[in-house]
């Protein structure tokens, strides 16, 4: 047993050195990290301590009240690491959301900063419909010309953000006399909204309309939507297929659209019926206002932030279409519901 242990701790010892000249060999030119190589130094260092004089150890064991159990010593070292190694996860987490969401401004302002026709800063309205389209050109050719051009007496015009299609969506676009920004890879339905949201704010175009690229959504539902906005009775007003209807006849969706729709409601503190309705209408000087990171799921990010910034959230009415060309993205109904779920939680913690 004593050369078991012995062994055990001559294992130790020469691990913690290979760490520690490794962490130096490693870090010790270009890429060189203070944090890194503190951080590997450091645990080198606890395994040498560690194995060569193993009642370093006791005070920490006894604190844990395992002195009765074998092996109590290491049980005690493992439960420290483990601990240790969940802060490094969680600030290693933090740290690469941060970078996401720099990354995410660059992309967003490169792609506002191309926008095509090279005249497209003329053709902003007071009104603009803000399409994120991925692969959409047919149901585009067919919704694009039944758009309204004018709504209450403000001109309208239609903004499609390409989130990096490879069939002719911009094309489409284009010869429909829209503005159009592209993204050069497909980042989501709610990173392409966001692009349209930045660019709406620089534009300082008063009202914006999102609207799915699917033919889902009736164009003339759009007005009814805008009314409370320019009635200054809302800041945000979410079109509702369970205040409307639809013609899509699936009970698992319309069950989930109502429990995630209460949950939000608990959540919020806000009647919510409709929250994965992509169809909305904002005010854009509150709108710019709201802290948006998912890519993905992202009308329930929407509807927590609006509420938790103070927006004025209305629902009205609307009517949902079966899409009559291409298919669904959303996937299947389960991993749809893991994923909106775990959007709403983040959104709400956050």
């Amino acid at each position: 047993m004593t050369d078991d242990i012995s062994n055990m701790r001559l294992l130790g010892m020469a691990a913690g050195l290979a760490v520690m000249l490794g962490t130096f060999v490693y870090f010790r030119g270009a890429r060189w990290h203070r944090g890194n190589f503190l951080l590997g130094a450091l645990l080198g260092l606890a395994f040498l301590i560690v194995s060569a004089a193993p009642d370093t150890v006791n005070g920490l064991r006894n604190l844990l009240d395992f002195e009765e159990l074998a092996f109590g010593r290491i049980i005690a070292i493992l439960v420290v690491s483990n601990v240790a190694a969940l802060f490094l996860i969680f600030y290693v987490k933090v740290k690469l959301d941060i970078f996401k969401h720099k990354m995410d401004q660059f992309i967003c302002a490169q792609a506002a900063d191309r926008l095509l026709p090279d005249h497209a800063a003329s053709l902003f309205k007071p009104v603009m419909i803000v399409i994120p389209a991925l692969n959409e050109a047919d149901s585009l050719e067919s919704l694009l010309p039944r758009l309204p051009r004018q709504i209450n007496g403000r001109e309208v015009n239609v903004l499609v953000i390409d989130d990096g299609s490879s069939d002719g969506t911009s094309q489409v676009a284009l010869r429909h006399g829209c503005i159009v920004a592209r993204n050069p890879i497909n980042r989501g339905q709610g990173a392409a909204s966001r692009v349209g949201y930045r660019i709406l704010a620089q534009q300082g175009v008063e009202i914006g309309v999102t609207m799915d690229g699917d033919n889902q959504h009736r164009p003339e539902d759009i007005g009814p939507m805008i009314e409370p906005i320019l009635a200054d009775k809302a800041d945000l007003v979410i079109g509702s297929r369970i205040l409307g209807s639809s013609d899509i006849d699936s009970r698992i969706r319309y069950v989930g659209v109502h429990f995630f729709s209460h949950l939000i409601s608990l959540l919020t503190g806000q009647t919510i019926t409709d929250c994965s309705s992509g169809f909305k209408a904002f005010r854009i000087s509150r709108m710019r206002l709201l802290l948006l990171k998912e890519d993905q799921y992202q009308s329930s990010e929407v509807i927590i932030e609006a509420a938790k910034r103070g927006l004025r959230i209305l629902e009205v009415p609307i009517h949902i279409a079966v899409r009559e060309f291409g298919a669904s993205r959303k996937g299947k109904h389960l991993t749809y519901a893991l994923f909106f779920l775990k959007t709403i939680l983040k959104s709400w913690i956050r």
